[in-house]
């Protein structure tokens, strides 16, 4: 067969033109109802719920604040939050590696987020494809402990290109493991200059202040727009 009777079709566009597309529609649903979406990425065990927890209790008296959690299997990071009061549901992703758009949209359309000012997705626990998939939220962030090592903007840069924000979780074990936060900062502004990056412990409340005030400020100024 001749070069120009080959049809080449390019899989990965459609599906990533079709994830936008739906992205775009939860942005405008959330904006609709008045709900701003925290789309939380990390690798499992950084410290993802534990961080919520604490943040929900920061802003709990300011806004409705509900917790959508992905997983794989089992309810474990729900059950942790239904036990805290917080409104909560788990979502299981069938074997997929992180929440494309349209797990989102179907997401959000069960868990009824009309009433809801703030919206977490603790997505699935890994920095590689969670990365690749636009949810439709407001913002990005990534949490990393630090146990982790410093060295991950280099070996995962994808995720520190697409998040406005970094916790670098863990700060209580800085004596127990080899951490360069100065390196770190600057692996990461190489990637995404503006990113924020906040030290952070969800144990002790270490920087939380700078943390809560930032994402306050975002919501606040979703509102305006």
């Amino acid at each position: 067969m001749s070069e120009n009777n080959v049809r080449v079709i390019d899989v990965n566009v459609g599906i990533f033109e079709e994830n936008d597309r739906i992205a775009a529609e939860v942005r405008a649903q959330n904006k609709q109802n008045g709900t701003f979406m925290v789309n939380v990425m990390a690798s499992p065990g950084a410290g993802k719920t534990t961080t919520l927890l604490r943040t929900i209790a920061e802003l709990g008296n300011e806004y409705n604040i509900g917790v959508m959690e992905a997983d794989i299997e089992a309810t474990v990071d729900a059950d942790k939050m239904a036990e805290a009061g917080v409104r909560s549901m788990q979502i299981h992703t069938g074997g997929e590696c992180c929440m494309d758009a349209a797990m989102t949209q179907a997401a959000i359309n069960e868990f009824d987020t009309k009433d809801l000012d703030v919206v977490f997705l603790e997505n699935v626990g890994n920095l590689v494809c969670t990365a690749e998939q636009d949810t439709g939220a407001n913002i990005n962030i990534e949490i990393l402990s630090v146990p982790e090592g410093d060295d991950k903007p280099l070996k995962y840069p994808l995720m520190f290109t697409v998040t406005q924000a970094v916790l670098v979780n863990k700060t209580d074990t800085r004596k127990f493991f080899a951490f360069d936060d100065d390196a770190f900062v600057e692996r990461v502004h190489a990637l995404n200059p503006l990113s924020e990056i906040f030290f952070v412990s969800a144990k002790t409340g270490e920087g939380f202040d700078a943390w809560i005030s930032w994402l306050r400020r975002q919501i606040e100024l979703s509102k305006a727009l």
